[in-house]
């Protein structure tokens, strides 16, 4: 007989901000490359979608950390799902007929300049988030035990290094190749590696108070010893 499921009281309000990130990520700053002035690099080229998508990953190192592989592969997949749901619906507004006057014929032309994109963003993000995010936390659930919850500090930054590099690699090829000249791709892709990771390292003071914060509130700290690692499951 299965042992019951404990009741956790914030894994839902974790998993409520992990897909409205991952929501802004693709739909607000992904179709965007911006640029920023560093010293001795000079201009360097990033998706706007920076802003958003490291955060992802911070809730991807809480979930795995706290609650388990299981708990953050749900996460990914409830987040897959309303990527897809507003790529979908993206398309169905894009497509309604437009109402006759100049405003709108504008206002169309914008939605069809933001979001006509987005289902190619959204199978391209949720492939490669799928790949990257899972990869995250099974690096991350494997170190823990193999380091017997010490260094957490090493194995959230390794693990996000490695799943950063499978998601970044396979991103922005999947959602903007033949859109963007490919070398500019290629920049965009490194700079939002280092950059994402970076964000990884100087975020781990934060990291540390939350997971010691939930750890405590949820009296909680799983270790993934028998875990299924399949990615094709939602089951916790």
């Amino acid at each position: 007989m299965d042992s019951p499921k404990r009741h956790h009281r914030y894994y839902d309000l974790i998993l409520a901000a992990f897909v409205v990130v991952l929501l802004c990520s693709n739909f607000i700053g992904a179709g965007k490359a911006a640029i920023v002035e560093l010293p001795y690099f000079g201009a360097i080229p990033f998706g706007g979608g920076i802003l958003f998508f490291p955060i992802s990953y911070f809730f991807g190192d809480i979930l795995t950390e706290v609650y388990g592989y299981a708990y953050d592969r749900r996460a990914v997949w409830a987040g897959f799902a309303a990527l897809a749901f507003a790529a979908v619906m993206a398309q169905i507004v894009i497509a309604l007929p437009v109402a006759p006057g100049a405003y709108m014929a504008n206002y169309q032309q914008g939605l069809e300049t933001v979001f006509g994109n987005s289902w190619r963003i959204a199978l391209a993000s949720m492939f490669s988030f799928w790949c990257g995010s899972l990869s995250n936390s099974y690096v991350l659930a494997k170190m823990k035990i193999r380091t017997r919850g010490r260094f957490l500090w090493l194995r959230t930054i390794g693990s996000t290094a490695i799943g950063e590099l499978v998601d970044s690699s396979l991103f922005y090829m999947l959602a903007f190749y033949g859109i963007w000249p490919t070398h500019e791709i290629l920049q965009v892709a490194l700079a939002q590696y280092v950059l994402k990771t970076s964000w990884e390292v100087l975020a781990t003071p934060l990291t540390y108070w939350v997971v010691h914060f939930l750890k405590r509130k949820e009296n909680e700290d799983y270790y993934d010893i028998h875990t299924n690692f399949t990615p094709f499951r939602v089951k916790v």
